[in-house]
């Protein structure tokens, strides 16, 4: 029998890292991500596996939690081969160097302060640098196509599907021979959702033994698109009618992008008061223009603001902060201005300088567009929070603070059901990516709803397909 391992996105909601050994055939690992939040300190922790064991690595999107421990697994030993989507090779770069200069600047910064105290033996090295990420692209690297079947080795295909989740995204379904039977085991990624500002639809995959199962809103219904599109709109209008600024952390990565096409489209209608718009995150400038480039991938609405005036997301109100100049250059405005900035969580970037200027004033508007993992900032802002530490000086939170949550990239309830519906044989389902009160919730659904046999998956845990 074939065994699956999870080394991460067990029981949460990061750190995806999936290992499918087959009888006989390759090991294959899917994903190796970073943990973030309140877990973030096991991304030091062991593999759980020997990284010189793996043959090959299948990467379901670019995002950090899905990524960010790819450079680990190569200093360990991991030289095979690589298999994800071009879009999502050229994000993973940005993401992965992006964490790696953090990192390095964290570091020093934190070993300074130490040699001082006379403390800088207790300061821990970055998991890896600069180069550690740059040597991941040294490696082979096979680029996927939506709906192409690849062979693995003679006996084993896999084939990536359009998630719907981010650019490149895909759902992985794995296919093999044992003991004269086919099987197949299907990996969702991250769902993203029918209807959604950038991306199209997730595409349906009719067949799976085991379907390894994201679950991050497993427990609920996003409120629509459309009336999420409303609240954005109303807070951003009474913001700065109000003279007041709107803070936006935004994730670099696909939230970004769907914001500026919201703020895009309300310009051409009109709807957009007198404002500057700065997105001020060299990452997400990066990964605009890399889902400008991959334009046809997008969905109807983005292509024909394209087709329109030659980009997805420009317009003349709009300003992109490269440097550290052109961010503290912001603070010059006092108001009318909408600032798009990261981290997305809030747990580092440029937005924490924003909230230092900004955060105490009662006409300005903190908008989450995005999940905000416990153990976050954002999620501290979420939770009512009445001050917070910004680089060792003490922030009243004055300004309102909106949470904005049917923007989100992953699929609620309703459409992972939906997805899971359309399937012709699907034996078990494998619930991972999740929190565990919201995956005995999702556990419920799906057993009353589809009738269909569920676990929820824990860390290292064997099990056998």
């Amino acid at each position: 029998m074939t065994l699956i391992q999870s080394f991460g996105a067990a029981e949460t909601v990061t750190g995806s890292c999936h290992l499918l050994q087959i009888k006989h055939g390759p090991k294959i690992l899917v994903d190796c991500g970073m943990f973030q939040g309140h877990t973030e300190h096991s991304s030091r922790d062991p593999f759980g596996f020997n990284a010189q064991d793996i043959d090959i690595l299948l990467i379901t999107h670019a995002h950090l939690d899905h990524v960010g421990r790819i450079p680990k697994l190569v200093n360990e030993g991991f030289d095979g081969k690589i298999i994800a989507t071009r879009a999502t090779m050229e994000l993973a770069e940005v993401v992965l160097l992006d964490s790696a200069k953090i990192a390095e600047e964290d570091y020093k910064t934190s070993l300074k302060k130490a040699r001082r105290r006379g403390e800088e033996a207790n300061v821990q090295e970055p998991i890896y640098t600069i180069d550690d990420a740059k040597s991941v692209f040294d490696l082979t690297i096979q680029y996927a196509e939506y709906n192409q079947v690849i062979n693995l080795t003679p006996d084993v295909q896999a084939t990536f599907r359009n998630a719907g989740h981010i650019l490149g995204s895909s759902t992985i379904q794995v296919d093999f021979a044992e003991a004269g039977e086919q099987k197949s085991v299907v990996f969702s990624g991250d769902l993203g959702n029918r209807i959604d500002m950038v991306m199209p639809a997730p595409e349906k995959v009719s067949h799976a033994n085991a379907l390894y199962l994201e679950s991050t809103y497993g427990d609920r219904d996003h409120r629509s698109l459309e009336a999420s599109i409303e609240e954005f709109k109303t807070i951003v209008k009474q913001t700065l009618d109000n003279q007041g600024n709107v803070i936006i952390p935004s994730f670099a990565i696909e939230r970004t992008q769907e914001i500026l096409v919201l703020l895009k489209q309300m310009y051409y209608e009109e709807e957009l008061p007198n404002c500057k718009i700065f997105v001020d995150s060299p990452m997400a400038i990066k990964a605009t223009k890399i889902y400008n480039q991959h334009h046809h991938l997008l969905n109807k609405a983005a292509q024909d603001l394209y087709r329109r005036d030659g980009s997805v997301f420009d317009f003349p109100n709009l300003e992109y902060s490269i440097t550290g100049e052109d961010s503290m250059r912001i603070n010059e405005e006092e108001s009318g201005c909408i600032i798009i900035a990261g981290s997305g969580m809030c747990n580092g970037g440029r937005i924490l300088h924003h909230f230092k200027h900004r955060l105490w004033n009662p006409r300005n508007s903190v908008l989450f567009v995005g999940y905000q993992v416990v153990g976050t900032l954002g999620r501290m802002l979420v939770d009512g929070a009445e001050e917070i530490r910004i680089y060792g000086e003490k922030i009243k939170v004055g300004a309102n603070i909106h949470m904005v949550n049917g923007f989100s990239a992953h699929a609620d309830q309703s459409e992972m059901l939906n997805w899971m519906g359309d399937f012709t044989t699907l034996d078990k389902v494998f619930l991972i990516h999740g929190e565990r009160d919201k995956q005995e919730i999702f556990k419920q659904a799906i057993e009353e709803k589809l009738n269909k046999t569920v676990h929820i998956v824990e860390y290292a845990e064997e099990v056998w397909v």
